[in-house]
């Protein structure tokens, strides 16, 4: 992973000690909130509806042992003792006394770490596929691609202040880990026929209120000019995004009224231009970067079986584990959704428990899924059951990657001042509903996300199932919506009708499972499901 040099280093503390001093000028009353705002919410500090949040960035998800145990010790200090994942690799700490803020960015940079950009309208943190360097459908590992537009992006004078914020993934997949074409800018590194490495751009997706697909703009990008790129359609962006409208802001939205075809044609014009302006990093500095994203030592000869004699052990294997590019490891996934659990929680013990893993384990590294899960990317598969036994004993063993129990949900009411009505008290009932039938098994796939408000933080619109919160006459509702997709088969889920109450609502997820068990064929994904039959029949078992 990448390792700040002096450069890296003096600009994080520089902008703590420049924090620290707009803190102490608000708490002496020096700045009015309105004046202070924009200061914190550059450095990652929100005011929600207790407290202070904290929003500190994990560039493309990944972590080492230190880090990780970093995040606890803050968690412990200056939280109440535990820290919340997020769905753009990220932690939140929701308990933050301004008067601590400057000292915990001062705490995280000790350990090559900060909360710059995490918030305002800028160019977020750089998100990617949380299998990155572990597997083997990847044509080149896309995390040296993602740190180059990490550093290009941090403090661009340009785009410091965009008409709305904006997200970029990378992938180097057919198969898409990182919900890339719901993004502002998803960015698809791909061999062509002649076995040249480019980038295919996608531009103009996202979710919120208004959900959309981003379409390719440009299939292929030489790679030797893709910051550029990038640079070209955030220029468009920001000389013709709207600033009067918050809600028509996004980069999806000028795509959609300009059309695909113009913006490409105002990109590739804007990039022309750029392409003798000496935007691009020089060659070298790529290379300097891949060097921190070599291979660790794998042992070529470990074992390739597992010893699957414990069958509790084994239904963890089969479905938290996921195949690795060499024979003897796993990528091994560390579920944070316990059956009656908060998505995305963590302990400040489990976090260490969890720096404990990545660091005897997992070559000193993990990362942070899209899903709001842990992965510890390089497992050998000897090793399993004593990683197995540990997360275990921890209630980190939870085997339900991928299924129903597997919920994205956002923190909702119960802290956001946005929400308009409760997440995680529907994702716990869920969990427990599905643990109880013993249904979470038989169902298989199945991608289920949950949303308290039309912002979207848990993308109901990529959901196989989705949910979403809304008040209806200051009473809590729950919108059902079916059939979509932030994979390679992406696609944007429909609402099926009038909403439910809060126990309606877990009733509503089970009888669209019912209708899901009873017609579907051999190999069929709840997803394939929905889109051979159609709403109809989901409609009729919830509404008659």
């Amino acid at each position: 992973m990448y390792a700040y040099d002096q450069y890296d280093q003096a600009m994080v503390d520089a902008r703590v000690e420049e924090f620290r001093d707009q803190a102490r000028r608000r708490l002496e009353g020096k700045l009015t909130e309105d004046q202070f705002k924009p200061l914190r919410l550059m450095n990652g500090l929100y005011l929600q509806l207790h407290a202070y949040m904290l929003r500190v960035a994990i560039p493309y998800g990944t972590l080492n042992s230190l880090q990780m145990r970093a995040l606890a010790d803050i968690a412990e200090k200056y939280d109440r003792g535990y820290g919340h994942f997020t769905t753009r690799q990220n932690i939140q700490y929701n308990w933050i006394k301004l008067e601590d803020a400057a000292d915990i960015l001062a705490d995280l940079a000790k350990v090559e770490m900060h909360a710059i950009q995490t918030s305002g309208n800028c160019i977020r943190n750089i998100s990617s596929d949380h299998f990155a360097g572990a597997t083997a459908d990847e044509v080149v590992d896309p995390r040296p691609y993602a740190e180059l537009l990490r550093q290009w992006s941090s403090f661009h004078p340009e785009f410091s202040y965009l008409p709305r914020k904006f997200k970029i993934a990378v992938i180097a997949s057919e198969k898409d880990r990182a919900a890339m074409r719901l993004h502002d800018i998803g960015i698809n590194i791909l061999q062509n026929g002649a076995g040249e490495l480019g980038a295919a751009f996608y531009v103009g997706g996202g979710m919120g209120r208004t959900p959309m697909i981003a379409p390719c703009i440009n299939p292929f990008v030489p790679l030797d000019h893709f910051v550029t790129y990038a640079e070209a359609c955030l220029r468009v962006y920001n000389r013709y995004g709207r600033r009067d409208n918050k809600y028509k802001a996004r980069i999806k939205i000028l795509v959609h009224e300009l059309g695909a075809e113009e913006y490409t044609r105002q990109v590739e014009e804007e990039f022309a231009q750029l392409l003798d302006q000496g935007i691009e990093p020089p060659l070298a500095e790529l290379e300097r970067i891949r060097t921190f994203f070599e291979d660790p030592p794998f042992d070529t000869d470990a074992d390739a079986e597992i010893d699957r004699s414990d069958p509790d052990f084994a239904v963890w294997v089969d479905r938290n584990t996921v195949p690795h590019k060499e024979p003897g490891y796993v990528s091994a996934v560390i579920s944070l959704k316990p059956v009656g659990g908060i998505p995305g929680d963590a302990t400040a013990e489990q976090m260490r428990l969890m720096a404990d893993l990545a660091r005897d384990y997992s070559f000193d590294e993990c990362r942070v899924m899209h899903t709001q899960n842990i992965v510890l990317p390089h497992v050998r598969k000897a090793d399993l059951h004593a990683l197995w036994t540990a997360l275990e004993d921890a209630e980190l063993g939870s085997p339900n990657l991928d299924t129903v129990e597997d919920i994205i949900a956002c923190p909702g009411l119960d802290y956001c001042s946005l929400a308009n009505a409760r997440s995680i008290p529907v994702a716990q009932k869920i969990s427990e509903r599905f643990a109880a039938n013993g249904k979470t098994g038989t169902l298989g796939e199945l991608k289920l996300k949950i949303s308290g408000c039309i912002n979207a933080c848990g993308h109901h619109h990529a959901g196989h199932i989705g949910i979403l919160g809304v008040d209806r006459k200051g009473v809590e509702n729950y919108q059902l919506l079916l059939g979509g997709s932030e994979a390679e088969d992406v696609s944007l889920a429909k609402i099926t009708g009038p909403g439910f109450d809060e126990n309606g609502i877990v009733d509503a997820v089970e009888t669209v499972t019912t209708v899901y068990e009873r017609e579907r064929q051999d190999g069929e994904r709840f997803v394939d499901t929905y889109r051979r039959i159609g709403m109809n029949p989901f409609k009729e078992a919830l509404y008659g």
